[in-house]
């Protein structure tokens, strides 16, 4: 079974606790709920990125287990694109870096991809290279 290095499996993990924790829980970046706000309403949207970060934070533990990790990079990878598609379309002025926030989504998005289905893609070949 191919699961990612611990490199990129810490690193996809880091940015998923960051985003729960920090960006959405502790709200240091309103600009999540803002988001949230703009897309569902402002009624509840501090409850909404609550229950986002919470939701990140588990994602966090199960990217760390690796427990059916091809399952949890699709799964990822599907969250992260619908998610950005939307504030694409929806709220681009509210993102970070705008309509480009979808490029860098989608370059994240690869390296899931690559981390958990083409795993050699971040190793050394070490026999290619004594040859």
């Amino acid at each position: 079974m191919n699961t990612p290095s611990k490199i990129s499996n810490y690193l996809i993990a880091s940015i998923w606790l960051v985003n729960g924790l920090l960006f959405k829980i502790f709200n240091l970046v309103p600009r999540h709920q803002e988001i949230v706000a703009e897309i569902l309403g402002s009624s509840h949207s501090t409850e909404i990125t609550f229950a986002i970060g919470v939701s990140e934070i588990l994602m966090t533990f199960w990217v760390l287990s690796n427990y059916k990790a091809k399952i949890n990079a699709i799964l990822q990878i599907l969250i992260i694109m619908t998610m950005n598609i939307i504030e694409f379309i929806l709220v681009p002025e509210l993102l970070l870096w705008g309509k480009f926030n979808l490029l860098f989504a989608s370059i994240f998005s690869l390296f899931i991809y690559l981390s958990y289905f083409k795993t050699t893609f971040f190793k050394l070949k070490f026999n290619d290279q004594i040859s």
